[in-house]
């Protein structure tokens, strides 16, 4: 282990995602372990351009391994996107005595990172926290673990009302670039059809798709969009295109928002989220920096930061088979 880091700072930063305080905790615990210093840095970049810190401890991260959200909260900061913010972030990190840093966030968080570390050469290591697992080099995120399972309780729900009502419910899930969590959530919540970005459907298709549904005997239908899905303009002008060309149907939309991002972390985002904290910390001791932590074939994994901002994430071509196979 390296001697030339003696603290080592933490952030949120960008979109809360539930898993987020259960590596703040991580980053913590392990920072304690190898007897060096922490400090929690409040609302993501902003924060740190206004100093706002505070040392940390084993004992001040108690409790808080099963909370979504983030103690640490979180910010946009438009001034760390200038040179002077960014000078300013600098000096409060060097008059905290701060030598590194752990930032949890996503693309755009690593990307002020990589800017950072590229004009100060400070030592910094990512933390992927998104829930739409659009981040290259790991197979999750965290908080996307989380977010599928509360998507899958809601659409399981709706559709005891769907079945009441004979009808056609069409839910707006997030994932503004990749469809990861509709994809996934629709095949476990017995989607009729999803509707992802990466996969252009297109109208007819869904309408024939719709009408085989309902000459198969199918009373009701749920059909699992994502947000960045181009089928149409926006969910609700689908709805009356639906209703325009499929009278039948009684269309009825749900936009399930922010309430993805939230709830209590499942286990699996609490273990990934605590493996990722101490490979962030200790790949930090080792002398490493501008990596990102991720998990693939359940071995934790280092990916240059650029990589990380720049790849580009695919989705299974096996799950999108298996969506038009159970979905008959």
């Amino acid at each position: 282990m390296s001697n030339k880091i003696r603290k080592i700072g933490v952030l949120t930063s960008g979109g809360d995602s539930p898993g987020m305080n259960a590596a703040i905790r991580s980053v913590v615990r392990t920072c304690a372990f190898h007897n060096i210093g922490c400090v929690g840095i409040y609302r993501g970049y902003q924060g740190m351009i206004e100093g706002d810190f505070k040392e940390m401890g084993p004992r001040s991260v108690n409790n808080i391994i099963n909370k979504g959200g983030t103690i640490l909260k979180s910010a946009r900061s438009m001034e760390f996107k200038t040179p002077e913010g960014r000078k300013k972030a600098y000096d409060n990190l060097v008059k905290a005595e701060i030598d590194a840093f752990v930032v949890i966030g996503g693309d755009g968080s690593f990307t002020g990172a990589l800017l950072f570390n590229s004009e100060y050469d400070f030592p910094v290591i990512g933390i992927p926290g998104t829930i739409d697992n659009d981040i290259f080099g790991t197979s999750h995120t965290l908080g996307y673990d989380t977010a599928l399972n509360t998507v899958v309780e809601v659409i399981d729900k709706i559709r005891d009302t769907a079945s009441s009502h004979n009808r056609l419910f069409l839910v707006e899930v997030m994932g503004r670039d990749a469809g990861h969590i509709a994809l996934n959530a629709g095949i476990g919540a017995g989607a009729e059809e999803i509707l992802i970005p990466e996969e252009d459907m297109g109208l007819d298709r869904l309408l024939d798709s719709l009408k085989k549904s309902k000459a198969a005997g199918k009373s009701s239908s749920i059909v699992v969009i994502a947000e960045g899905d181009k089928i149409g303009k926006s969910v609700f002008e689908l709805k009356d295109y639906v209703e325009s060309n499929l009278p039948e149907y009684d269309v009825r939309v749900s936009v399930l928002g922010h309430m993805q991002r939230g709830g209590s972390p499942s286990c699996f985002d609490r273990v990934l989220a605590s493996r990722l904290g101490v490979k962030a910390v200790e790949s930090l001791l080792e002398g490493k920096s501008n990596f990102m932590a991720g998990i693939n074939q359940d071995k934790i994994t280092l990916t240059p930061l650029e990589q990380a901002i720049k790849g580009n994430t695919e989705i299974d071509a096996e799950l999108l088979r298996v969506s038009d196979i159970v979905s008959i």
